[in-house]
């Protein structure tokens, strides 16, 4: 992997649906230290405690008596989108309140396509890349060999 430089004072955010760590660099681009601002998590939830335990019923129109069920509404899909929009509006917070200049994003692609209709102006011209990698599970200073290929 090609070296990632990492501006001092850009915040790295690596998440995923359920968990997000806000890193910032607190050394430079030649040496790189990341130091973690913030730490979301979701709390894991079972299906039957997100939603209606049975789908919905729709009817035919005009008395045909026929019904179908409804598709059930994927909760945990919902959930991780609703994790996402909060965390977007986070860090566009964050970026308003003058707390970073510019960041760096790291998600599975799932999650940063949930997460990119959820940027504001502001964020999207803040974000200076992105990448598509399940980091969040390790420690940081493996996050920063993984990004900086040291």
């Amino acid at each position: 992997m090609s070296q990632l430089l990492i501006h001092r004072g850009e915040w790295v955010v690596v998440c995923d649906g359920a968990k997000a760590l806000v890193l910032e660099n607190t050394g430079d681009e030649k040496f790189p230290n990341l130091k973690t601002v913030e730490v979301f998590e979701q709390k894991e939830l079972a299906t039957h405690e997100l939603g209606t335990a049975q789908p919905g019923r729709a009817f035919s129109p005009a008395g045909h008596g026929a019904r179908s069920s409804v598709e059930q509404t994927d909760w945990h899909d919902q959930a991780e989108r609703d994790f996402l929009v909060h965390l977007a509006k986070h860090l566009d917070l964050a970026l308003a309140a003058g707390k970073a200049k510019s960041l760096i994003v790291v998600a599975p692609p799932r999650a940063l396509g949930m997460l990119r209709p959820a940027y504001s102006h502001a964020l999207k011209g803040a974000v200076r890349a992105e990448l598509d990698k399940d980091l969040v599970k390790l420690p940081v200073d493996k996050i920063e060999k993984h990004l900086t290929g040291a």
